[in-house]
């Protein structure tokens, strides 16, 4: 696919989302993605207020880790929450090119906390969503970053003075899936709160990579 093509691509969904947006009203946020910037993807919005982005704010945790591991699929109908504790149900549909790469999205969230409060038949017709993911909407990609150091500090559940080389490892390992290593200081800032070097960190994802690797391989064996 050219860049023209994609660029034009983008286009049109932006204008998708407008138009979504002004027909279900301000209830419901659509937004577009363009993941070859992820650190300023959002590239339309309409209804912004529920999450409270704009264009040019970041794509959130769950966007970078979607971009690390490429999923098969559409995430459809899954639920979510804004910080100031509004129900969402979300939908996320990809654009790819001809080899299968995701380069944009279209997302699309609506507040349902008033609906949770209403008559017994508005309940049955929202029905029950097939998923709940952990999503933030994170305004900034230094809030993003923050946000998966600490989750991943605290999966290991000491104080980085008492981690191991294995639970440093883990750490890295965390942020690896999770997409953070995509942002481009990611390794310094993880390399201060650890108390390491960058390229103490740099020899880390180098081991992770090599084991991932060698799984991938092992299971291509055995499935033969």
């Amino acid at each position: 696919m050219k860049p023209s093509e994609k660029e034009y691509l983008l286009n049109f969904v932006s204008r998708l989302s407008d138009a979504l947006g002004q027909t279900f009203g301000k209830f419901s946020e659509i937004v577009v993605h363009d993941l070859s910037s992820p650190e300023s993807s959002i590239i339309a919005i309409a209804n912004g207020s529920l999450t409270g982005r704009k264009v040019g704010d970041t794509l959130d945790a769950l966007g970078f880790q979607l971009l690390k591991t490429h999923p098969a699929s559409d995430l459809l109908n899954y639920s979510t929450k804004t910080k100031d504790g509004k129900e969402l149900r979300s939908s996320s549909i990809f654009l790819r090119d001809e080899k299968g790469k995701i380069f944009g999205a279209l997302c699309v969230n609506v507040d349902i906390s008033g609906l949770r409060k209403a008559q017994e038949w508005i309940q049955e017709a929202l029905g029950s969503a097939s998923t709940a993911i952990d999503e933030r909407f994170e305004r900034s990609v230094d809030e993003v970053l923050e946000n998966l150091i600490q989750n991943a500090i605290a999966s290991i559940g000491k104080k980085t003075a008492d981690m191991t080389r294995e639970d440093k490892v883990a750490i890295v390992a965390y942020l690896e899936a999770k997409g953070a290593f995509l942002i481009r200081y990611s390794v310094e800032r993880v390399a201060e709160l650890l108390g390491m070097t960058k390229y103490t960190i740099y020899n880390y994802l180098d081991e992770i990579r090599k084991t991932q690797e060698d799984d991938e391989i092992q299971t291509a064996k055995t499935s033969r």
